[in-house]
């Protein structure tokens, strides 16, 4: 079964950045697509940014658009966040996702086949 493995998370002020990386654990990392997403203390889990792992070309949240950028390294099998301009809003477990096909969607969370289990994101003002 393969597995995603977050990392990168931490506390950092605002205006200050992070690079979150997902890595794979298992032989393979077979997603079409992946995504990341995050899910604030009583709120529900929302859609930040997703790539397409054939072409590269990108989805993202209106709220994180301009500040976070997300790549792939395909050797390393391997999806990164870039997060700047951090804001005391975006603090939240961050989750990478992987789906097995091409989404229709990439924003929903249907879309995807297995998850990490998370990285903390913590914004101080």
């Amino acid at each position: 079964q393969v597995q995603l493995v977050e990392s990168g998370g931490g506390l950092v002020q605002a205006g200050g950045s992070l690079r979150l990386s997902c890595a794979s654990s298992g032989r393979t990392f077979g997603s079409r697509a992946r995504g990341w997403f995050r899910q604030a203390p009583g709120k529900e889990r929302e859609f930040v940014a997703g790539i397409a792992w054939s072409d590269g070309s990108t989805t993202y949240a209106d709220s994180v658009k301009g500040r976070f950028t997300i790549s792939r390294d395909n050797a390393k099998n391997t999806v990164y966040l870039q997060m700047n301009s951090l804001k005391p809003e975006d603090t939240a477990v961050y989750y990478c996702a992987g789906s097995l096909r091409v989404v229709t969607d990439p924003r929903g969370l249907y879309e995807y086949d297995y998850w990490g289990q998370g990285t903390q994101v913590t914004v101080s003002s």
